[in-house]
């Protein structure tokens, strides 16, 4: 029987196996027992780098947790710093270590495009930036953002926002009701003038580069030449656009000179939680800004600013000329992300960290705010701890359930009956692991039957090695009596795995109750956050059953009816539908007529009969 290592054993022998490595550039990837990857990172100088984890000195409190679980260590030696930067890169995206911070939402960002290069330019949202004669500005945190601006941009300079297109549409249709209430200049009347309409793409183009000064002044010298011609209707809606402009610039903070474009970058951590903020600035506005909150297993230090960096721009795609960083991270890995954006960018990108002056009180401004995140975050946390734990002693749990399943069953009537599952991890919904359940076995409306179809599909995964159904629910909650729990409390005892399975009770009014373990209900109204936590989940797991339901029927109503018919498919159901005209025309038409209409003799034979099938059943 071989001898179990202690932990000071482990530690010795790991530490002389860093004691080994070269004074060299690199990137090493720390192993648990079972050979998986739990942390990836890089050095310049490798030997130091990896001895400082085995060494007896004092370390932070997630470096301390990730090193008591490395059990050996594997190393690349590469030549240059960026080199081990790209590769960090690349081997954090392939193994997803548990210790890493990742990038976890991988979205495209929006863009504002401007189609500068038609005849009458269109400002529209887009998720990617084009090699065309357009003009793009952001990109922005999200597309709720872009569009905000969008519209804003439009309604103010009284810019068309709809899906006409100019001059192709000019005089086809009335204009809509926002040409009657005056927040369209009418782009599709006739006679129309097309200077008004280039005049304000133009003063929108100032706008959206953050140049509000000057578009403020040429609507002003618009305002004035109507005025002195006495079109006072001209001069009132410059008036108003002058007004609406004010108020956007509000919002927007000068925080750099007029010709600024800089993303500064700044972290916060301690042994709670991480933040990383991001402060896009264009034309020396503060124009948006990103807020990135890591968990207390990630690590992550100043030297890890630019593995995030790289990632960031990844996914944003546009590069700004300047990077300020507010942490005193490594000089050459910041000439190393420098180079490495230079190249992805196709021009020079200044990474630098500033010491004194505007750009370091800039930089002090964005760590405050990610201090400030952090503190909402671990406030909201504690909030979510504490109403876990009471839920767990209502239900004596012997834990508070970190994640908790929610399913709920909707149909319209013997059709497109489906099973909605949500999740809440550590009390917050956690959308990318939601799914829905096609109901495919259970026949007529038998909702026990498909609840438990659809939790029999859910639990066959949990042996699975990796993906969100591997994950075992601390808690399981049905939107359902006791009937729902003793079928789901059945399903597991046949497939002996122990998960506290609830009921989510309502009352006559359609309103959370209680919850049921199928036998006695468990009153939750008098812990209001338990309460507002459930009614919540159980709100939203039934609005995403009946969405997805919703999705199913509309499908099928896009579905020719004569796709039913064995040897019908879609491109036929189409041309025989184009030949008939109506479904209605076809039912009522013989094999004769159908021949007339162009139909073979085979298919007209089997359509006949299809609708006569009907016709019986209906009987």
């Amino acid at each position: 029987m071989s001898k179990v290592e202690t932990n000071e054993e482990r530690l010795e022998r790991l530490l002389t196996k860093a004691n080994t490595l070269p004074l060299r550039p690199g990137v090493y990837i720390m192993k648990n027992n079972a050979g998986d990857v739990i942390y990836v990172g890089k050095s310049r100088k490798l030997k130091n780098r990896v001895s400082q984890y085995f060494q007896n000195s004092q370390k932070d409190y997630k470096t301390t947790k990730m090193v008591a679980s490395v059990h050996d260590f594997d190393f690349f030696l590469c030549d240059t710093e960026m080199e081990a930067l790209t590769l960090e890169n690349v081997l954090i995206k392939e193994h997803y270590p548990k210790y890493n911070i990742n990038l976890k939402d991988s979205k495209s960002y929006p863009y504002i495009k401007v189609t500068t290069s038609e005849e009458y330019p269109r400002i529209i949202v887009t998720r990617s930036r084009g090699a065309d004669k357009s003009k793009y500005f952001g990109p922005y945190s999200g597309a709720g953002v872009a569009y905000n601006i969008v519209d804003t941009v439009c309604k103010t300079l009284g810019l068309p926002n709809c899906k006409r297109q100019f001059p192709r549409d000019i005089g086809k249709e009335r204009p809509c009701i926002y040409y009657q209430i005056g927040q369209c200049m009418g782009t599709c009347k006739k006679g129309n003038s097309k200077d008004d309409y280039s005049a304000a793409i133009t003063t929108a183009l100032r706008v959206l580069s953050g140049d509000f000064l000057i578009a403020k002044e040429e609507l002003e010298k618009r305002m004035y030449r109507f005025a002195e011609t006495e079109n006072f209707e001209a001069a009132a809606k410059c008036r108003d656009s002058i007004a609406a402009l004010e108020k956007i610039s509000e919002r927007q903070k000068v925080v750099s000179s007029p010709k600024a474009e800089q993303d500064v970058v700044a972290l916060y951590s301690d042994d709670k939680c991480s933040v990383i903020s991001v402060f896009y600035i264009r034309a020396g506005m503060l124009v948006d800004k990103d807020e990135f909150v890591f968990s207390a297993d990630e690590i992550i230090t100043a030297d890890d600013i630019p593995t995030f960096l790289c990632g960031l721009y990844h996914t944003r795609e546009y590069i700004p000329r300047e990077i300020l960083l507010y942490d005193d991270t490594d000089s050459e890995s910041i000439e190393a992300l420098g180079a490495l954006l230079s190249e992805k960018a196709n021009r020079k990108i200044s990474v630098h960290i500033p010491k004194r002056g505007e750009m370091k009180n800039l930089c002090r401004m964005v760590y405050d705010n990610a201090a400030e995140k952090a503190a909402k975050f671990k406030d909201a946390s504690e909030r979510d701890n504490k109403m876990l734990a009471k839920l767990a002693a209502l239900l004596s749990l012997e834990a508070p359930p970190y994640r908790i399943e929610a399913y709920d069953i909707s149909n319209l009537g013997k059709e497109h009956i489906t099973a909605g599952m949500v999740v809440a991890e550590n009390g917050k919904l956690k959308k990318k692991d939601y799914r829905s359940f096609s109901i495919r076995t259970t026949s007529g409306i038998d909702d026990y039957g498909a609840m438990r179809e659809a939790l029999s599909r859910r639990l066959s995964h949990l042996s699975d090695e990796d993906g969100s159904f591997s994950l075992r629910p601390d808690l399981i909650l049905l939107d359902g009596g006791a009937g729902h729990v003793s079928v789901v409390k059945s399903l597991l005892e046949d497939l002996h795995i122990n998960i506290p399975v609830y009921g989510m009770v309502k009352d006559e009014h359609h309103k959370t109750r209680a919850l049921s373990d199928g036998e006695n209900d468990i009153s939750i109204a008098r812990e209001q956050s338990v309460f507002v936590f459930v009614y919540g989940l159980q709100e939203e797991v039934h609005r995403f059953s009946v969405s997805r339901m919703d999705s199913a029927k509309r499908k099928t109503l896009k579905r020719s009816v004569l796709e039913d018919i064995k040897g019908i498919g879609p491109a036929k159901a189409k041309k025989i539908l184009k030949a008939a005209g109506t479904i209605t025309a076809l039912r009522n038409a013989d094999i004769g007529k159908m021949a007339e209409m162009g139909i073979s003799a085979k298919d007209a034979i089997l359509i006949a009969e299809y609708f006569k099938s009907k016709e019986e059943d209906k009987k």
